[in-house]
């Protein structure tokens, strides 16, 4: 779970230096660190308090992006390889924003995910469904001016997860935003409206607000589906405040 964010200032001539740091979650909004129904969270949830270590000014200074770094190849997950991936080609874009509803540009957003047979490209992968040559998975964009992002992709596939009885988890897309420095990082996960595994899925209910959970369901538009080519979905996330995005630690797997 990564909780809200405020600012401290701390003057620095000639003008100031806004540090970002964090504040405590609003009650009911993010999972709890021990959630018995996702078993391995007691495996690995603080058992002592937290201890906050100083920003130095390597962790608030960065990371500095740019044109060069970041390309709109990078945000088309179909494209770079010999052939066409498998799968439903769909795009997900969004804006993103402060508390206040104001854009928040030039902030990194990264996504990873499955291939449409559920399978992610990684060693550790154990889930016995094809790789597909022609997709890695992984795509990061920059926000505009408006604070607006897109993702060409593949529409992800479900996978079984060892949790439970028949557990398997419902399609999704994991996010990772980072907005003025290092600190600031964020990670959440994006799910597809209707379908029929979000009930039954431990990670996705470990939010206890019914509102806040729906915060992470997008939004299919037709009106920004491209016809005979992909299917289009809208996911804005909200840094902070009451209708912020759920966001979760960094250290879950799945």
């Amino acid at each position: 779970m990564t909780v809200s964010q405020h600012r401290l200032v701390i003057p620095h001539a000639p003008g100031e230096l806004v540090l970002p740091t964090y504040a405590k979650p609003e009650p009911g909004n993010h999972p709890p660190l021990d959630f018995p129904p996702y078993k391995s969270t007691g495996l690995r949830h603080p058992t002592r308090p937290l201890v906050l270590l100083p920003h130095r000014l390597t962790e608030v200074t960065g990371p500095l992006l740019g044109d060069d770094l970041i390309t709109m190849q990078d945000a088309d997950l179909t494209a770079g390889h010999a052939g066409e991936p498998q799968g439903q080609r769909i795009i997900v874009f969004g804006q993103v924003r402060d508390s206040g509803g104001k854009p928040v540009p030039d902030t990194l957003v990264e996504i990873w995910q499955t291939n449409a047979a559920g399978r992610y490209r990684h060693s550790r992968e154990h889930h016995p469904a094809p790789l597909d040559p022609n997709f890695d998975g992984v795509g990061r964009a920059i926000t505009d001016q408006g604070g607006r992002y897109r993702f060409i992709t593949i529409q992800p596939g479900s996978y079984p997860w060892g949790n439970h009885y028949n557990a398997w988890r419902p399609a999704h897309i994991h996010f990772s935003l980072f907005g003025r420095a290092f600190t600031q990082r964020l990670v959440t996960q994006m799910y597809f409206p209707g379908d029929p595994l979000l009930p039954l899925d431990p990670i996705y209910n470990s939010v206890p607000d019914e509102k806040a959970r729906q915060r992470m369901i997008a939004a299919f538009s037709i009106e920004d589906t491209q016809p005979e080519w992909a299917l289009a979905y809208r996911f804005d996330i909200v840094l902070r405040g009451r209708e912020a995005s759920i966001f979760e630690d960094e250290g879950h797997d799945h």
